[in-house]
């Protein structure tokens, strides 16, 4: 067995040590990003502004197709208007309406022939923005993962750094125990045994401190799922990600990042959608052509008849507006090019996160090996040592900086394979995968 599967096996035991039950019920990463889901502000916002861009394309779909109206009113005249006429020798007059009262009503029907490309540009744009919008909610879901996870690995580091700290108090109080006897032996001076009490206190603080933090560490991973804050479920550490996507070429993550971020197309998505508002502010100034049907209803008693039908084609252009659609859409056309070149500097940072991510989980792998081996070492010079103090053979100095040795190795273990679980979620958010 090479020493790099040991060291990854030793990872995993730590990470296994660090999923022992705690109080409460059993929680995998899966079933806290599902609360997270379902609880989560900020998603549920990109969620419905995705809504928003969907229902605006249904809208501007809607557009090519013809709009029907109706209108009807209800009038009644002080004094009724007449038909007068007059001529040498004779006058007539007739009432207009029966009465007092005007009543009327219509409908029209009226279907776009020719808009210079306006509905077509405004139904392009509103499908990038409602592009744009998913890709952003896919963002925030990410997002969302991302820091639930950190939030995770949070307690976990918090639970292993408490243990730790106990390990660190039961060994502390065993050597205050051996060093007592052996002054009440006048073996030892007095003074091995204040500094093992010194020690020992020092260490009860340490172990007070790590129960505040792994406190805090629940508070706020509770807090970020929309759950009671003193809830202390049993977290299970493992993590839905790729082990062998480190072992992948840098080039490839590289290329499947620029291809799979969604923060790339969302921006992308947003330009296309601004050069075609573009277009479609601009179209404003062609003509509108449109088919009118219409037919109307005219209570009188003057005229023939009290009901009318027409047919036509209308035309509408607006030939001087102050500059206003030609400004309008320059002002889109230059949101384009800047969201173009956010673009272009968004997939620079992506590449930088990328070989960041990649070079970490790297580094924590190394790590792990060096730190299993050093644990095993500490751990062996601790017992020779306290053997030795028995002894006579050793100083009370030499047990108290073994203790500490062993702890720090055990602590830079934890934290290497704590680490590299991190820069694992770190990769995989990086090339889009999470």
């Amino acid at each position: 067995m090479s020493r790099v599967t040991r060291a990854r096996g030793a990872a995993l035991a730590v990470l296994g040590v660090l999923a022992l039950p705690a109080f409460g019920d059993t929680e995998t990463l899966q079933d806290a990003w599902q609360r997270a889901l379902e609880y989560d502000h900020a998603l549920a916002a990109a969620a419905a502004n995705a809504e928003s861009a969907r229902a605006s394309e249904r809208a501007a779909r809607g557009a090519r197709w013809p709009s029907l109206n109706v209108n009807g009113g209800f009038t009644r005249f002080a004094t009724a208007p007449q038909f007068q006429f007059a001529a040498p020798g004779f006058a007539i007059k007739a009432p207009i309406v029966p009465g007092d009262n005007l009543t009327s009503g219509g409908v029209q029907l009226k279907l776009p022939l020719y808009t210079g490309g306006r509905i077509s540009a405004g139904i392009g744009a509103a499908h990038q923005a409602a592009i744009s919008a998913s890709r952003a909610e896919q963002v925030a879901r990410s997002t969302t993962r991302l820091d639930i996870a950190e939030r995770c690995v949070a307690v976990l580091r918090a639970q292993r750094f408490r243990q730790t700290a106990e390990s660190m108090v039961a060994s502390l109080r065993a050597h205050v125990r051996d060093v007592r006897n052996m002054v009440e032996r006048d073996l030892v001076s007095r003074s091995d045994l204040l500094a093992a009490n010194v020690a020992l206190a020092n260490a009860e603080e340490q172990r007070v401190r790590a129960e505040n933090g792994l406190a805090l560490a629940y508070a706020a991973y509770n807090r970020r799922l929309g759950e009671s804050l003193d809830r202390t479920p049993d977290l299970v550490a493992s993590l839905p990600v790729d082990p062998q996507l480190p072992d992948q070429p840098l080039e490839s993550l590289l290329r499947r990042a620029r291809e799979s971020r969604s923060e790339l197309s969302a921006l992308t998505a947003h330009a296309d959608a601004l050069a075609l508002q573009a277009k479609a502010e601009r179209a404003e100034l062609l003509p509108q052509i449109a088919l009118t049907g219409e037919y109307s209803y005219f209570d009188n008693v003057i005229l023939d008849r009290r009901d009318f039908s027409s047919v036509g084609i209308g035309l509408t252009w607006n030939l001087f507006d102050g500059g206003q659609a030609r400004n309008r859409s320059a002002a889109l056309r230059s949101a384009s090019r800047a969201a173009r070149r956010q673009a272009d500097d968004l997939r620079t940072q992506i590449e930088l996160q990328v070989r960041e991510a990649w070079l970490n989980v790297r580094e924590a792998r190394a790590r792990v090996a060096a730190s299993s081996d050093a644990v095993a070492q500490a751990e062996e010079n601790l017992r020779v040592t306290r053997e030795l103090y028995g002894a006579g053979l050793g100083t009370n100095t030499q047990v108290l900086d073994a203790v500490a040795l062993y702890v720090s190795a055990a602590n830079n273990r934890d934290n290497a394979a704590l680490d590299e679980s991190l820069a694992l979620l770190g990769l995989a958010r990086a090339v889009g995968a999470l």
